[in-house]
Formats: structure tokens, sequence, C-alpha cells
């Protein structure tokens, strides 16, 4: 999206409830709802961002930072306004100051990067137990929610493939989704019921009372690794209240889609760096079997169609994604067969 001149004059109009000299705006991103851009000053570069969020969201989110910072995660520094404030507004929407980082991103393709990000997921979690949310913020959970959501999906990719059925002719993604549908829709199936199980809920409500933070895009390209060897973690917009696991798979699908399928000795690995630094219990890890069993990266490029998500894309880009998805999917199957000897817990209770 473009960068108009009324949003360049709202950014402008920001930047004076600092007390800082700009020298420079520039753009890094912009989507409407939010936006990003770095702001070149005599101390140095800052990041300034526009958030989605209302302001009692904001709260949430910030109190989550400071809490994280204070228990040994380095996210970079809020910079406060000249009345003290976390974050100043513009025309009912929040924008917020920070200190912007030097240093180098990591990736998944060396173990030793894969090993670092595991490990701090894992430390990140750790720092994260305790947390309570201020009074006056609006709390952002998905506790609790993981079989409302898997149903709520199910029930969408059920209509759409319902839909396909019904189509006199159908297109070569259209003529896939028919023949692997009922395969994943079977695992869908299962995930629910093995989700909905009392250990999820006792997770749950371990959480419900401890605190427990997940960043939700926990993701090599959103940690910076300085000088001093230490590791920031960017792009904390999406902090919100849920048991770990939910960080854990999205992490994994990360680094198995640029593998191409999943690999039995990587995911020990995997499990075990996490382990060192955040030790769960065997009951906690049983509960990855199901929610590697729900097929999300299936359920996710069919919605993306369907719903015409991604107008860019070409009939070929959705087909050849579709079909990295099906064999990503249909690769996990030994994963869950042989959980069991993949879990850690036991293994350094010994």
């Amino acid at each position: 999206m473009t960068v108009t001149n009324q949003v360049l004059e709202e950014v402008k109009e920001a930047l004076k409830a600092y007390s800082i000299e700009v020298l420079g705006i520039k753009t890094e991103s912009y989507k409407g709802k939010k936006g990003v851009w770095w702001i070149r000053t005599p101390e140095g570069n800052k990041i300034l961002k526009k958030e989605a969020y209302p302001e009692k969201t904001l709260r949430f989110i910030i109190a989550a930072m400071e809490y994280l910072m204070e228990h040994g995660v380095y996210i970079p520094k809020i910079i406060k306004t000249r009345e003290d404030c976390n974050y100043t507004v513009i025309n009912e929407t929040c924008y917020m100051l920070s200190e912007a980082i030097n240093g180098s991103t990591l990736d998944y393709y060396t173990s030793d990067h894969i090993k670092r990000v595991v490990q701090e997921l894992a430390k990140f979690h750790k720092a994260s137990i305790g947390f309570k949310a201020p009074k006056t913020c609006k709390v952002r959970t998905h506790l609790g929610g993981w079989v409302d959501k898997y149903q709520q999906q199910a029930e969408k990719i059920k209509d759409f493939y319902e839909q396909e059925c019904s189509n006199k002719d159908h297109s070569t993604f259209g003529k896939i989704i028919l023949n692997e549908f009922p395969y994943f829709y079977d695992r869908v199936q299962k995930a629910i019921e093995e989700t909905a199980q009392d250990a999820y809920h006792q997770w749950v409500n371990a959480v419900s009372n401890e605190g427990g933070l997940c960043h939700q895009d926990f993701t090599a390209g959103n940690l910076l690794l300085d000088k001093k060897n230490r590791i920031y973690v960017l792009d904390t917009d999406s902090l919100t209240f849920d048991i770990p696991l939910r960080d854990i798979r999205k992490l994994l699908n990360k680094i198995i889609k640029r593998k191409g399928e999943w690999e039995y000795s990587l995911v020990k690995d995997i499990l075990m760096w996490y382990q060192e630094k955040n030790p769960l219990e065997n009951w906690q890890w049983q509960l990855l079997r199901p929610t590697l069993t729900y097929p999300h990266l299936f359920v996710g490029i069919m919605r993306k169609y369907y719903e015409k998500r991604e107008k860019s894309w070409t009939e070929s880009k959705y087909i050849k994604r579709l079909k990295e998805m099906i064999k990503i999917e249909k690769s996990v199957d030994p994963i869950v067969s042989n959980m069991d000897s993949l879990l850690p817990a036991q293994e350094l209770k010994k």
C-alpha cells in the first residue's frame, strides 16, 4: 500500500511527541492499519510503529514486553514521549517508538542456528511465567480455545470441499482437493478428539493461574544477534496468553517448510534443545501429537485459495504451494506414529 502525504504527516506529528531530532524518515512497511518506519537521528536509528491495536490492547502488549525484559529477554527498548508515556496517539491511532538494534538475523540452514532459535524460544517461555495482565488493559488470550478453533476451521474447509464437489467443472487445484480432502479431514477430527482431553485443560488451567506468554511468530527472521552475542526478540505485537505448544508447533512448521519434509532426527534434536532450557513434563509433550496431527498447513492453503486471500497469486502458484503442503503434511505421519521415542522429558529425568 502506498504511503500518502497524509500518512507521512501523521508520522511527523507522532514524532513531535518525542525529544528527538529527526534527520530522516524511511518507510519499512505500511499496510494501512499498521506501519513501520526507520527514523534517523543524531543518536542513531529508531523504529516508529503504527499499531493496529487500540490503547487497551497495546497496554497489555507493553506490560508483557516489560515483564519479559525484567526476566532476561532482550527486546528493543521503548522510548518514552516527552510526557513519559510509552506511546502517543494521533487521530485515535497509537504510535510507539523504540531503539533500533544492530545485528544479524538467524536462519534455519545450520543446526547451530536452529538450536539458538529453539533455545531462545524456551527461555522466552520460561521468562514469561508469572506474568499477570494489568487491570487497565484488554487481555489477549488463546487459552482453552484450541478445540473450538479447530472445529470452526473444520466446518469452513468442509464447506469448501462440498462446494467443490457440487461444481460441474474442477480446476487442477479443485481436483487435488477432491482427492486429498477425506484423508486430511480424518486427521482434523482425530486432532480435535485428542486435544479435547484432560491434559490440555490441565495445562490451560496451569498457565491461567501461573501466567505464561506465547509470541505467535517466534521465527529466525524475528530475532537479531548483536555484537555481544545477545539475541533480541522483535515483532512482539502478537503477544498472547497460551500454552507453549502454540509457539513450538509454529516454529516446527516454519523449520520443516524450509526442509521440505519432516525429519525424525531433527525433530528429536529440537525437542531436546527446548527441554534443556525449559523442561516440560512428559504429559505436556504428549499434547504435541494432536497439534501435529492437525493439518495446519493444508487447512491454511485451502482457506487462502477458497477465500481468495492472496489476490496476487496465480493459479499455478496455488497448485505448487498446495502440492508442497501436502507433501510436508504427509511426511509427519512417522513422527506422530513414533512420538513416544521422540519425547525428551523422561530422558532428561534419568
